[in-house]
């Protein structure tokens, strides 16, 4: 059995993979890695930087995946994030994921500065919804909204304040980059760089929808990677 170790989009924790922690096979099991600042590690202080975020989740990667094959899945934010938690693992001897998804991201040299408002909460949900290019259901409720918006905003300014570092080698690692096809945040030309971040194979599939194209249809994205990997 492969492992999928799945890294979450900005705003969100491991939670948001429990979909496909049920439709676990004998040739894959999804397994989440959780984030600081989030779900049951509530209240624990959110990354500050990105190089600190890749330290930290390859040694919760270490300890899920032990000795064990494994694969790396983010979405957006854990695009970025799967990325760099692979060169810190280049960097300090593994062990290193057969295969890499990067999904809803552009390359990590096409991201732009984007920040949402840190101090009036309507604005921020503004900001959030242009940035997505759709309404985000679950801020039209108060009390997500209030558990929500920190840590969207400590995500976004992750990523805001992220340049890849000068001098990485490209991963010698198969990758795969996925997108929606309706997705504004992440347009075909940017997306397609990715291929210059690995010196193995190189393959790019379009699903049908948005930049949340995953939670449209859990099972249909589970089969279609299960198959690629």
């Amino acid at each position: 059995m492969t492992k999928l170790i799945c890294l979450p989009y900005a705003g969100a924790g491991a939670g948001v993979y429990r979909p496909w922690r049920g439709m676990s096979t004998p040739r894959l099991q999804a397994v989440p890695i959780q984030l600081p600042g989030r779900e049951e590690e509530y209240g624990a202080p959110f990354y500050a930087t990105i190089a600190e975020a890749a330290e930290d989740i390859a040694g919760r990667l270490r300890a899920a995946v032990g000795t064990e094959p494994y694969s790396l899945f983010g979405h957006s934010f854990g695009s970025i994030l799967a990325y760099e938690t692979t060169q810190q693992l280049i960097e300090h001897g593994g062990p290193l994921p057969e295969q890499i998804v990067v999904s809803g991201s552009v390359s990590p040299r096409h991201r732009e500065r984007r920040l949402i408002s840190a101090d009036d909460d309507e604005q921020a949900v503004a900001d959030l919804r242009d940035l997505v290019g759709q309404d985000i259901e679950s801020l039209n409720h108060p009390d997500l909204r209030a558990l929500l918006l920190p840590v969207l905003r400590a995500d976004v300014k992750l990523l805001s304040d992220y340049e890849p570092a000068a001098g990485q080698a490209p991963l010698p690692i198969p990758l795969t980059a996925i997108r929606g096809d309706a997705d504004v945040m992440v347009p075909v030309p940017e997306w397609r760089d990715w291929s210059a971040f690995t010196s193995a194979a190189f393959r790019e599939l379009q699903m049908p929808g948005g930049h949340m194209y995953l939670a449209d249809d859990w099972a249909l994205v589970w089969k279609t990677i299960e198959e690629l990997l």
